[in-house]
């Protein structure tokens, strides 16, 4: 399994990266899960615009969905295309909210998309063995685990400590967490995680790598983020970068 960083800034686009987006690739297989601001420019770096075999979208904020919107033209409008309907997987509402914020007068993306609502549990997608749950972030959001070959990715999604997120990452190869917060401010609750929050997950779930995602840098100190988890979590931890590839 490998996932590569297509963006990784929380919230909205930062000063060098898209927002949250990663490709996991599998036997050929191309997963892209989260679609965020900006995120459509770095997958040209790193597929085909047409080799995206699904995607899933773990949250209708902007910030994870908005270029799915951008990517109907790619698939639509293509001098070779149209391309055949990609799958969504999505929180309910998507296909309403995809295709009013493409254009509300251009009716349903049924010949770009076909969606597929979530619900908590596990399903195939193509070579991986997914399991998704709802974590705690204002809107219906989930939190993601994929298996293949006997290695296990976690992705946090945006949430703030639940106890979805540690069943969801135990004994995770590589667990994939946001810590859009600061440790020590005076935080909204029910939103998002802290450096040091990520690394107690991290070590109460076990997991063998800790990569931090979803900061806001106009907001916050990577450097203090860092520190916050590593002095929570023995194993290793890094923050990551756009562009950053791990094989799994």
């Amino acid at each position: 399994m490998r996932l590569t960083v297509l963006g990784c800034a929380g919230s909205f686009p930062g000063p060098e990266s898209a927002c949250s987006s990663y490709l996991v690739e599998e036997d050929g297989f191309r997963l892209l899960v989260d679609f965020g601001t900006g995120a459509l420019s770095a997958l040209q770096r790193y597929a085909s615009l047409k080799s995206v075999d699904a995607i899933l979208l773990t949250h209708l904020h902007c910030d994870h969905m908005q270029d799915a919107c951008s990517y109907v033209v790619v698939r639509r409008y293509a001098p070779d295309g149209p391309y055949p309907p990609v799958p969504v997987y999505a929180p309910s509402g998507a296909p309403d909210r995809l295709a009013t914020a493409y254009s509300p007068d251009d009716g349903p993306l049924d010949d770009v998309y076909t969606f597929y609502g979530l619900q908590p549990g596990t399903f195939p997608i193509g070579p991986f063995t997914v399991t998704v749950d709802r974590v705690n972030h204002p809107v219906e959001t989930y939190g993601v685990r994929l298996e293949a070959a006997g290695r296990v990715l976690a992705y946090s999604a945006d949430t703030a400590p639940c106890d979805a997120l540690l069943r969801l990452a135990h004994g995770a190869d590589v667990f994939l967490c946001e810590a859009a917060y600061m440790d020590g401010e005076d935080n909204p609750p029910d939103l998002h995680m802290t450096g040091r929050e990520a690394g107690e997950a991290a070590t109460k779930a076990g997991v063998g790598r800790l990569l931090l995602t979803h900061l806001v840098p106009a907001w916050g100190s990577e450097a203090l983020t860092y520190e916050a988890a590593a002095a929570a979590y023995a194993g290793y931890v890094e923050i990551v970068r756009p562009g950053a590839r791990y094989d799994i």
